[in-house]
C-alpha cells in the first residue's frame, strides 16, 4: 500500500533552497528541534535580500540533539542566516554524549552569503561539536562567515567549565563537478578537558589567558573583496609590540569623525576589552581572528569595524548585523 503522505522530516532535518527566478524560498523545511522564520524580503542595491532566522525551541540544544541543515543558493540570490540570541548548549550526562550541529551550504556563482550569529554558549558540563561545509560553485560566490563561541553563563561564575567544544569549517571548490571538488580552506578550533580533569577545575580556562569569547570571521568573493581589504589595512596599521602608541588620547565618540579618528577609537576601546585580533590573505579567501574578555567587547570590536567599511549594510541591509546590537 502507498502512503496517502509523505514521510516526515527527520529531526532536526531542516531544507533551504532559494531561487532566483522568481526571488523567494523554493523549499524550507524544518522539524524538531530545529525551527526556521523567514520574515518578509527587503531590497537593498536592487537585489531582494532573504533572511532566516535559525533557532532551536527551548533556546539551545540537549544532550543528543542532533541538528542537520542544507542550504542551497541558486546564482544570483542573498541570504543572511542569523540567530535570535547565542545557542545555548545545556549539560549532559555524560561527557561522550554530544550535541551535534551540521550545516552543508552551497553557494552558486553570483549568489551572497552573510552569516553573523550571536556565539555558541556551551553551559557547564556539556559536550558540542558543529561543522560547516561551504560549497563554492564558481569565482563569483560570495561568503561571510563569523564563526565564535563564549565561555558560558558568565554571570553565574562559569569561565569554560563545558567537557567539550569543537567547530570545523570547510570551503570546497565544486565548479568543475562534485567528483573532482578541491579543498579551498579548513579551519578548526577544538576546545576540551584533560584527562583526569573534572569541569570545576577548568583546564581550558587555563589555558585562554583570561579571555571569554574567540571568534573567527572568513571573506571570500567580491562583494567582499572591500571589506577584507579593510581588515588587512586595519591590522597593517595597527601598534607593533615595542613601537611607540601614535593614538594619545582617544577621540570622544560623538567626536569622531576621519578614519583615522575611528581607528584611534577602536583602538582604545579594544585596550580597555583585552581585544586581541589578527588578518591575513589565505588562497584567495580573508580570515579574522579575534578574542576578548567578554562578549561584549568582542560585539562593539566587530559592529565598529564592520559600521566603518559600510559594505555589508549597504548591500544587505540593517538586519545582516542584528548579532551585533
Amino acid at each position: 500500500m502507498t502512503a496517502s503522505f509523505p514521510p516526515s522530516t527527520p529531526a532536526g532535518r531542516g531544507t533551504v533552497h532559494l531561487t532566483s527566478s522568481p526571488s523567494q524560498f523554493r523549499a524550507l523545511t524544518y522539524a524538531y528541534p530545529l525551527k526556521l522564520i523567514s520574515p518578509d524580503a527587503e531590497v537593498h542595491a536592487n537585489r531582494s535580500i532573504h533572511t532566516l532566522f535559525l533557532l532551536t525551541y527551548g533556546g539551545g540544544l540537549v544532550a543528543g540533539d542532533a541538528i542537520d541543515l542544507n542550504i542551497t543558493l541558486d546564482a544570483k540570490t542573498f541570504l543572511v542566516l542569523l540567530t535570535q540570541g547565542s545557542t545555548k548548549i545545556f549539560k549532559t550526562p555524560d561527557p561522550q554524549i554530544l550535541s551535534i550541529q551540521k550545516a552543508t551550504i552551497s553557494i552558486n556563482d553570483g549568489a551572497g552569503l552573510v552569516y553573523l550569529p550571536d556565539p555558541v554558549q556551551p553551559f557547564a558540563e556539556s559536550s558540542f561539536e558543529q561543522s560547516q561545509m561551504y560549497y563554492l560553485n564558481g569565482p563569483q560566490a560570495n561568503l561571510c562567515v563569523c564563526d565564535w563561541v563564549c565561555c558560558g553563563r558568565a554571570a553565574r561564575g562559569e569561565m569554560w567549565e563545558f567537557w567539550r567544544y569543537g567547530s570545523r569549517n570547510e570551503i570546497w571548490d565544486v565548479s568543475q563537478g562534485e567528483d573532482k571538488k578541491r579543498l579551498l580552506l579548513r579551519d578548526n578550533l577544538i576546545l576540551d578537558h584533560k584527562r583526569g580533569v573534572i569541569a570545576s577545575a577548568s583546564s581550558i580556562a587555563r589555558r585562554v589567558d583570561d579571555h571569554g569569547v574567540f571568534g573567527t570571521l572568513i571573506l571570500r568573493g567580491p562583494m567582499f573583496e572591500g571589506l577584507g581589504a579593510f581588515f588587512l589595512e586595519e591590522f597593517e596599521k595597527m601598534p607593533r609590540i615595542g613601537e611607540k602608541k601614535w593614538d594619545g588620547e582617544d577621540v570622544p565618540k560623538d567626536k569622531v569623525g576621519s578614519l583615522e579618528d575611528k581607528r584611534r577609537h577602536r583602538l582604545k576601546r579594544g585596550e580597555g576589552d583585552g581585544l586581541l585580533w589578527t588578518a591575513a590573505n589565505i588562497r584567495g579567501f580573508v580570515m579574522v581572528k579575534f578574542a576578548a574578555r567578554e562578549v561584549e567587547g568582542a560585539k562593539h570590536w566587530l559592529k565598529a569595524i564592520l559600521h566603518d567599511e559600510g559594505s555589508i549594510e549597504s548591500q544587505f541591509g540593517e538586519r545582516s548585523l542584528l548579532c551585533l546590537k
